[in-house]
């Protein structure tokens, strides 16, 4: 099991109408994806963070349809350009000692395979953790 989430602080001046269609987004990509078996989607207290979300996964197979799916991409398109801070992270269970750098290899083909995707987290104030794209030296 995968708990994928993302805590993110939304850029000042922000409408919150469009903050509140942004989280909506984030709630249908976890009634849309068939592979998310449970999420929640709110505030984020006791951090740096605003708001979070958290997506359980069963598998790697499901975390892919999890990134690729038509609901998550348009959350991506909706919300990254509201975001100030973003950090991503994966909690799981499973033994593999390779699953972190797994799930990273998943992340890093949806950006090499989806450059308007890679454009929006490139321009994000602030991007760290299991999600973030590889950065190259060039």
């Amino acid at each position: 099991m995968i708990y994928h989430g993302n805590r993110f602080t939304i850029k000042p001046g922000t409408d919150p109408a469009q903050v509140e269609a942004a989280l909506e987004s984030l709630r249908n990509q976890g009634r849309a994806v068939p592979s998310v078996k449970s999420f929640v989607v709110g505030r984020d207290y006791g951090g740096e963070y605003e708001w979070g979300a958290t997506f359980v996964i069963d598998d790697l197979d499901g975390y892919w349809e999890y990134l690729v799916h038509p609901a998550h991409l348009a959350t991506d398109r909706i919300g990254l350009p509201l975001v100030d801070k973003f950090m991503s992270f994966d909690i799981t269970d499973d033994p593999d000692p390779d699953l972190g750098k797994k799930i990273a290899a998943l992340h890093q083909r949806r950006f090499d395979s989806m450059a308007d995707i890679a454009d929006l987290v490139s321009n994000l104030g602030e991007y760290i953790g299991s999600a973030a794209p590889a950065v190259t030296e060039g």
